[in-house]
């Protein structure tokens, strides 16, 4: 017992060892309700002193031996910077404060040595600033939802997202017409969400088949692997995707911009492009988000349901129901609500307000001879617009004789408007009294028009044929509906066929009536949607060959009946834009009428009656199917068509996109490319029902005055 004692208050080995070789106490040592004690003083011998009265020895504890610092000479580098050598300060320095025992003269010469220190770069300490965030991002780049059921705020699957860059990627390839900046992106968009959708469905059937494999041989499989998987390999996955996709991107609407110079340059535009990279990116990504955001809150919608069967019926059960009511609901909502109910009806209340206005310039005509005028059986507030800007700017005898230099009189423009009558049947019926009041049967060409949309009638298809025969014509037409074209050729080309095959049949019931000697030319003529018309109001091309004396018809569209019979029994050989149907004996396709018209050469004779097809190799109207989507075309099979790329190549769903978006800018690009035809409607009527006497002289002249002359509307 009395060595115990001895050894609890002897000198403890190595006294004089530096203090921070202790571990220092903490809290927990201290008995509960008792303050720690002061450290003892000590002299420069290193002796410990004696303990203040009143204070007692933590039991069973030595007491921990200090060193006194004296003041002194400061040796070493200064205040707040680290020895040249990389050594460590002392340990249990405190930098914040002088050491214990440290005099305050020392204290107040490390402080005016630490406030004489240079100032850090404001670089540097941005850069220490956002080290934490940037090794936060590359440990984890990527989001993780507070509960792994989240369907919206989820972040989306690897596999999706390479997938729907693959798709962007494709979708900046060049197609029939160039394209601006905006439908860029927008193509971009839609086709980067397909390509989600088809990678999440992807990984989802891969899971569904591998993952039981994988849980089978999950240890012989980590065995193989470099390391063990783990969140490191999700998060260098995503560093990766991030680097490549960037830079390929930069790489594909680089490459874009130049195939859209090239397409231009073929198409006969200026090769000056304005092309927003950036812009079409971050266009592309607003609409692939909000495409996938609703394909998330379907599926969200659809869980909610099935969760809510199943408390009824059995899972099995509930889940098959749950998906068909999900598809119903999607499928009907979109087609009647959102298009039908939403958009075609917005646009038919306004093209409707547009019908009952007239174009600037347009004036009621005062000749008996055109409807609307004072005398005829139509009245001019029934025309509708396009109806107005037809009649209104009817050519005058003395314009034509101008032109021509011959003698003219009063063509005939009979129009029948949407409310002259209700019923297709009916508007055929007033449409052949209106012929017969003004004369329409004794002149020289009966020309039936097809219109599309809201009634349109092109006027470098009907002027020439006027001026060619000095006037002596007549042309009818009747307007079926008031929606722009676009919206006709989506809802309403059904209606096209009906309302031109009534006013062909009736038209030619009326025409067979005359003595074969006295009967004028009985010629039908349209373009795009007016083209399908005519085409709709035979059986196919011997109907047509039997019924008409001539048929000019431009950009017709993939639809048309008989251009995809002509197309499909093709003569061997000829490429699908410019077909020859039975070495041209009786129609012809031509893109530049003057030469592609005689280019079946002399071994075919072209005899009547003649159907010119006015066809451009790059109409997207002429070329847009349905089957685009999951079928390579064609119109892309070598050769290619002369204007258009040989960058130009199928993708499944992105062609039919891009094609989808050609055809709204068909429009944009010069004749003859795209949906424009310009005036080759002069050497079509010049070959298909020329006058007497015409000459390869008088369609040059009238070819340039039409080039020349502003249309009416």
């Amino acid at each position: 017992m009395g060595q115990a004692a001895d050894d609890r208050i002897a000198q403890p080995p190595h006294a004089d060892r530096h203090p921070a070789a202790d571990p220092p106490s903490s809290a927990s040592d201290t008995p509960s309700g008792t303050a720690e004690p002061p450290p003892a003083s000590r002299t420069d011998a290193g002796e410990p002193s004696t303990l203040l009265p009143g204070t007692a020895e933590p039991p069973g504890r030595l007491p921990s031996p200090r060193t006194v610092r004296l003041p002194g000479p400061r040796v070493g580098p200064p205040s707040g910077l680290r020895p040249a050598d990389g050594t460590a300060e002392s340990p249990g320095a405190d930098p914040a404060g002088p050491a214990p025992g440290e005099s305050p003269e020392a204290e107040t010469e490390a402080e005016a040595e630490t406030e004489a220190d240079p100032p850090r770069p404001r670089g540097a300490l941005l850069l220490r600033t956002l080290r934490g965030p940037v090794l936060a991002l590359l440990r984890h780049p990527y989001w993780e939802p507070a509960d792994p059921a989240y369907v919206l705020r989820r972040w989306p699957g690897l596999t999706a997202m390479c997938c729907a860059t693959l798709f962007f990627w494709l979708s900046l390839t060049p197609s029939l017409v160039p394209r601006p900046w905006p439908l860029q992106g927008v193509i971009g968009g839609i086709t980067a969400a397909i390509g989600y959708a088809i990678g999440g469905l992807l990984e989802w059937l891969l899971r569904l088949a591998l993952g039981p494999l994988y849980r089978r041989h999950r240890s012989r499989v980590h065995r193989l692997l470099p390391g063990r998987p783990g969140p490191h390999w999700r998060a260098r996955a995503w560093l990766g995707y991030y680097l490549l996709s960037t830079g390929l991107t930069v790489a594909a609407l680089s490459l874009s911009a130049d195939a859209q110079r090239e397409l231009r340059r073929l198409q006969e535009m200026p090769e000056t492009l304005t092309w927003h990279s950036l812009m079409i990116a971050l266009l592309a990504m607003a609409i692939c988000g909000t495409l996938v955001a609703l394909g998330r809150a379907v599926r969200l919608g659809t869980r909610v349901l099935i969760r809510l069967l199943g408390r009824f019926v059995p899972r099995p059960l509930a889940i098959g129901v749950g998906l068909l009511v999900s598809a119903t609901v999607v499928v009907f909502g979109t087609r009647d609500v959102v298009f039908d109910r939403g958009i075609i009806d917005v646009a038919a209340r306004l093209a409707e307000k547009t019908d009952s206005s007239t174009k600037d310039g347009i004036v009621q005509p005062a000749s008996p001879q055109v409807s609307g005028s004072p005398g005829s059986l139509v009245r001019w507030d029934e025309l509708g617009y396009e109806g107005r800007n037809f009649t209104g700017s009817s050519l005058s005898p003395h314009r034509i004789t101008t032109v021509t230099g011959k003698p003219a009189v009063q063509p005939i423009r009979v129009y029948i408007g949407q409310e002259s009558a209700p019923t297709f049947t009916s508007r055929a019926e007033l449409a052949v009294r209106e012929l017969e009041r003004t004369g329409a049967f004794d002149r020289d060409v009966l020309a039936v028009a097809g219109t599309t949309g809201r009634g349109w009638v092109n006027s470098t298809d009907a002027e020439p044929l006027e001026y060619m025969h000095g006037g002596n014509t007549a042309i009818v037409a009747v307007q079926y509906s008031y929606l722009p074209s676009w919206a006709s050729f989506l809802v309403d080309k059904e209606q096209a066929g009906r309302a031109t095959r009534a006013l062909v049949e009736a038209v030619r019931a009326r025409w067979l009536r005359i003595p074969v000697q006295e009967r004028p030319k009985l010629v039908v003529f349209g373009e795009s949607l007016g083209a399908y018309g005519i085409e709709a109001s035979f059986d196919g091309p011997d109907d047509m060959l039997s019924k008409v004396d001539g048929a000019l018809l431009a950009g017709t569209p993939n639809f048309s009946p008989i251009r995809r019979e002509l197309t499909a029994h093709r003569d061997r050989g000829t490429p699908v834009w410019r077909p020859e149907y039975e070495k041209g004996r009786h129609f012809r396709f031509a893109q530049w009428p003057r030469k592609d018209l005689a280019r079946p050469g002399p071994e075919s004779a072209w005899k009547g009656p003649r159907v010119v097809y006015l066809q451009n190799a790059s109409d997207a109207i002429v070329w847009w199917s349905p089957d685009l989507a999951l079928e390579p075309p064609r119109w892309l099979r070598a050769p290619l068509g002369p204007d258009i790329t040989d960058e130009v190549t199928w993708f499944p769903l992105v062609t039919f996109w891009q094609t989808t978006v050609d055809m709204a800018v068909s429009y944009g690009v010069g004749a003859p490319h795209g949906h424009r035809y310009g005036n080759g409607s002069v050497e079509g009527w010049a070959a298909v029902a020329p006058a007497a006497g015409w000459t390869e002289q008088d369609t040059a002249q009238l070819r340039r005055f039409m080039d020349q002359r502003e249309a009416p509307y």
